[in-house]
């Protein structure tokens, strides 16, 4: 496996690290890695406070930039390609598989769509994102007029969005609306994770049930919201979690030991996206069919999965 280029990640140093060490702030704000992790890296160079190489008992204060340069590493495997399912001179929407990043984050730099796609097309922008293990459609701009024109509309609620997921439970009801809040709430190796959250932003799902089985369903979900993991915390928050979900649990908080926002385990398939083609405006009626796990006939018959 080769190794990618390395990064260089920069944070300014909040109001609240001011006179803390460099070592502490790490070890306090990056939970990912141990106090043992942290000191090696600082002692090898690679984090600089204000330009200047840093040691474990540097003081911080508070506006600095702090830069770790993490050197080349070796990236975890993940399916790298993607299905073209619409281009034209405005806009690319592909196809993304579970399991493939769309950004980088969480150890992926290289291997992620974001990558792939401008490998094809040059300098091209996603105008949103799924989530590591969500497959489905993923729009990107490919001009800045074509950016700000899509985003635009996706701020005004111009832009439709369904998924496909299975949930646990079994609904009554053939379709709800789901508006819990969705903000921070503490997570003990990130610090911070969405979750759903008094005082949160104000989100808004409508869930419609497809197929019931004896234990789960299959359901669409329409959201004119998009708070990160919001279908995940939604239903976690109407009682009924996505099959698997190693993170969410009934109440739309995280678990007692939760996993990571990265973590797979759940099916969760962005299905169909509708938009006015911001050169002609056309109505654009994308979609990508569904896995064959998240296909009514194959569940019946995976209850072993």
């Amino acid at each position: 496996m080769a190794l990618n280029h390395g990064w260089s990640y920069r944070a300014q140093v909040p109001f609240e690290a001011d006179g803390r060490t460099v070592l502490a702030h790490l070890v306090a704000a990056y939970r990912h890695s141990t106090s043992a992790e942290w000191s090696d890296r600082v002692r090898r160079g690679e984090v600089t406070i204000g330009g200047a190489t840093a040691q474990p008992e540097t003081p911080l204060r508070a506006g600095q930039w702090l830069v770790w340069n993490r050197p080349p590493w070796d990236e975890p495997d993940v399916p790298a390609r993607f299905d073209v399912l619409h281009e034209d001179e405005a806009i690319l929407a592909v196809v993304k598989p579970s399991g493939l990043p769309t950004m980088p984050a969480g150890g992926f730099l290289e291997h992620t769509l974001l990558a792939l796609v401008r490998a094809r097309y040059g300098e091209i922008n996603p105008l949103h994102r799924l989530g590591r293990f969500t497959s489905g459609i993923v729009l990107f701009a490919r001009t800045s007029s074509t950016a700000s024109a899509l985003a635009r509309a996706w701020r005004e609620h111009e832009v439709e969005k369904r998924y496909r997921a299975l949930a646990s439970g079994v609904s009554a009801a053939d379709t709800f609306a789901i508006d819990a809040p969705i903000g921070r709430v503490p997570h003990p190796v990130l610090g911070e994770v969405y979750a759903a959250a008094a005082g949160g932003k104000p989100s808004h799902s409508i869930v419609t049930v497809i197929h019931r089985n004896r234990d789960d369903m299959l359901i669409h979900v329409d959201i004119t919201t998009g708070r990160p993991h919001q279908i995940r915390i939604h239903l976690a928050h109407a009682g009924h979690p996505l099959v698997g979900d190693p993170l969410y649990e009934t109440g739309g908080g995280i678990k007692r030991e939760p996993g990571l926002p990265g973590d797979g385990g759940y099916l969760l398939h962005a299905e169909r996206l509708q938009f006015a083609h911001p050169l002609s405006g056309e109505t654009m009626d994308l979609y990508a069919p569904p896995p064959p796990a998240l296909s009514v006939v194959p569940i019946a018959s995976a209850r072993g999965r």
